[in-house]
C-alpha cells in the first residue's frame, strides 16, 4: 500500500512521520510538505510534494490533486494526517478523495505501525 504523510510546521510531530516511514511496508511514501516544512531531512525511498498552504482551500486541493494524481497509482493509500491543520487536512482528504482513492487512516505508535479504521 502507499503512504501519504502530511508534514505541517509543527515539528513535534515530525517524528511520527519518520516512524510511518521507516517501520512500515510501503510500495511507495508520498511527503506533502508546506514551505515551512522544507527542512524535514527528505528519506531515500519518499517522494514529496511542496504545496503552499496559504493558498485557498479550494485552490490549494486542487494544486495538490494535479500534483498526487501521478504519483499514485493503486486503488487506496494510508493517510497520516498527524502533523498540520484543520485547512491542509481538509484539502488533502479532499484531494485523495477525488482521484479518486480510498483512505486508510494510519499512526504510529508504541506498538507500531497501526490502522485507525
Amino acid at each position: 500500500m502507499e503512504l501519504v504523510a502530511f508534514l505541517g510546521r509543527d515539528k513535534e510531530s515530525w517524528g511520527q512521520i519518520t516512524g510511518l516511514i521507516n517501520k512500515g511496508e510501503w510500495e511507495k511514501v508520498v511527503i506533502v510538505k508546506t514551505k515551512e516544512s522544507t527542512d524535514f531531512p527528505k528519506p531515500e525511498n519518499a517522494e514529496e510534494i511542496l504545496i503552499d498552504s496559504s493558498q485557498l482551500l479550494l485552490t490549494l486541493k486542487d494544486d495538490l490533486l494535479k500534483k498526487l494524481k501521478p504519483k499514485l497509482s493503486g486503488l487506496e493509500v494510508s493517510l497520516s494526517i498527524a502533523s498540520g491543520n484543520g485547512k491542509e487536512h481538509m484539502a488533502l482528504i479532499s484531494a485523495l478523495l477525488s482521484l479518486p482513492v480510498g483512505i486508510r487512516l494510519v499512526v504510529f505508535t508504541k506498538s507500531g505501525v497501526e490502522f485507525v479504521n
